[in-house]
């Protein structure tokens, strides 16, 4: 048993994020069911090294089958993630704004909401937490160590629900790092791209800092 107490993990996006995230789930118990836009049929190599616990499928049959569902698509893509499916489930968003990528998006250019407000506002009857969107593909699976290690890297995380952060914050020590609160959907801003937390790695003890020296001005 897990100490989430979940068993299986849905993901909508098998990329870097994705696929290394997966790995940590199968290495600690889960299943996990990858998606992505173009098919299952492309996931066939990537699910294959994953092993028996998983299995691909499409993002609507992900987002059934995952206890917890991990989106993590390019957030010019989000609105295709389903919201049916995901009633009533904690979703782990791990996305940032890249412009160069996604175009430009006036409220988040405006300063007017975050990357994980957008979400949420799309799926309005689950519940949105950010994680894993300060950390590198490879960092995910190389960085990790037991808790309690002696300058154990950690993890910000965000979001409007108590509950669902304390289940992802579970979620991101059984992975190998110490989860920080860092308040609500509003302040994720706070370690995405350009930010002192974005990209570094840090303590539990620095996290805090490095939150409060992030500034927002517009585009």
């Amino acid at each position: 048993m897990t100490n989430t107490g979940l068993s299986t993990i849905g993901f909508i996006g098998s990329g870097n994020i994705g696929g290394q995230l997966a790995r940590l789930a199968v290495g600690h118990g889960y299943s996990v069911v990858m998606s992505n836009s173009r098919g299952p049929e492309t996931l066939a190599k990537l699910v294959d090294e994953l092993g028996p616990g998983a299995r691909a499928a499409t993002p609507d049959e992900a987002a059934s089958a995952g206890d917890i569902v991990v989106v993590t698509v390019p957030l010019n893509a989000y609105r295709s993630v389903p919201t049916v499916p995901l009633v009533g489930k904690v979703v782990v968003d791990t996305n940032n704004y890249y412009f160069e990528r996604d175009g430009r998006i006036p409220e988040l250019d405006e300063a007017r909401t975050t990357v994980s407000q957008m979400l949420q506002d799309h799926l309005p009857s689950s519940t949105v937490v950010k994680a894993f969107n300060n950390i590198t593909a490879a960092d995910l699976t190389a960085a990790g160590s037991p808790s309690g290690t002696e300058g154990r890297r950690a993890l910000p995380i965000a979001g409007d629900d108590t509950d669902a952060k304390r289940l992802v914050s579970t979620l991101i020590d059984e992975f190998g790092f110490d989860a920080v609160d860092a308040g609500t959907l509003a302040e994720s801003w706070r370690f995405e791209r350009d930010q002192p937390a974005y990209g570094v790695a840090m303590t539990a003890e620095e996290i805090p800092g490095k939150l409060a020296a992030a500034t927002r001005t517009e585009a």
